[in-house]
């Protein structure tokens, strides 16, 4: 690994972010980078309407996190949170499948009201992070909605359902985005892919399928990173065959795919130009080389806030030593 990272060296950069492990790696990338030096886009397509409410759970992990207010054991939600409307629900006979807590559901009456009103799905996601004393700019994909739908051995699924009502049992067939072809990228999230004199676009450890690919199949996205003169970057979400959170490993091999991150480096295929791996992954550093792309390899299991710092600066230290591939 490189010396650490020179914060001097940065004007801009742009990390996508979804789920708990984007949020952690963003969290760190927020300790090293001031708000002006860095945006975080993150997907949108987990997003859904439930109990009249409309809920962006990636947004909200992200926004909690950063401003230190998350459920650290959960994952998602909020610190010492209460459930007196989730029991009165249940009392009434309502689904209570997915659990909101009760200061959780002020975000999201916030935000239905918001939306209701005419703001954008932007405008309603910063006033949220203001709210919270969030700093960093936290951008949705998109304003427009976008729907993660899977197709598993028990039928079609929206995520939240397949992912928290199931419990991610289901075997999915394939899966793809609704609304994905009619939307736009956000405007500001586009600008900066196009316009700005990036220093690196980072991709943090999130599903690839469920939490990345959403982001990078807006029109546009995909050129205009390949575009930009800043180098692409992604941390690897498998480690030693096993996701850390979430339902990446067991999706590669229900679609036929190895769970290993060799496999996700062959998935983002010339769209990288560097791939992050974990120690325990040393042995996949020449396949992954011989991809085209270069490699790091250092600690990425992030247990605590040194975790995620300690990753940031070497993600960041690496994208420096990085030559754009043409």
């Amino acid at each position: 690994m490189p010396e650490r990272y020179n914060p001097e060296r940065y004007n801009k950069v742009l990390a996508f972010s979804g789920g708990v492990g984007g949020a952690k790696l963003a969290l760190g990338l927020s300790h090293l980078l001031t708000p002006e030096q860095l945006t975080i886009v993150v997907n949108t397509a987990d997003d859904f309407e439930h109990l009249g409410l409309s809920i962006s759970p990636d947004i909200d992990t992200l926004i909690y996190t950063l401003a230190g207010l998350n459920d650290q054991q959960q994952g998602w939600g909020l610190a010492n949170e209460s459930w007196q409307v989730m029991a009165a629900l249940e009392q009434r006979g309502s689904e209570t499948w997915f659990r909101l807590g009760d200061r959780d559901i002020a975000t999201h009456l916030e935000r239905s009201q918001r939306l209701a009103s005419g703001q954008t799905l932007a405008e309603v996601t910063a006033a949220l992070a203001d709210q919270l004393g969030v700093k960093h700019p936290i951008l949705p994909m998109s304003d427009d909605p976008v729907r993660t739908r899977l197709l598993t051995a028990e039928g079609e699924l929206a995520f939240q359902q397949y992912f928290v009502r199931e419990q991610c049992q289901p075997v999915i067939d394939r899966f793809y985005f609704s609304g994905l072809d009619q939307a736009r990228p956000q405007a500001d999230f586009l600008r900066l892919l196009q316009s700005e004199p990036l220093d690196a676009i980072i991709i943090c450890p999130s599903n690839p399928f469920l939490s990345v690919e959403p982001i990078i199949s807006l029109q546009g996205v995909r050129q205009a990173m390949r575009d930009n003169p800043a180098p692409v970057v992604a941390i690897s979400p498998i480690v030693a065959g096993l996701a850390i959170k979430g339902p990446a490993a067991k999706m590669m091999q229900e679609l036929s795919m190895p769970a290993t991150a060799l496999a996700v480096a062959e998935y983002y295929g010339d769209l990288l130009d560097g791939f992050v791996i974990d120690e325990s992954d040393r042995a996949l550093l020449e396949p992954i080389k011989a991809l085209g792309i270069d490699v790091a390899v250092c600690p990425t299991v992030m247990k605590n806030l040194q975790d995620r710092i300690d990753l940031a600066a070497s993600v960041l230290s690496f994208s420096q030593t990085i030559s754009r591939n043409s």
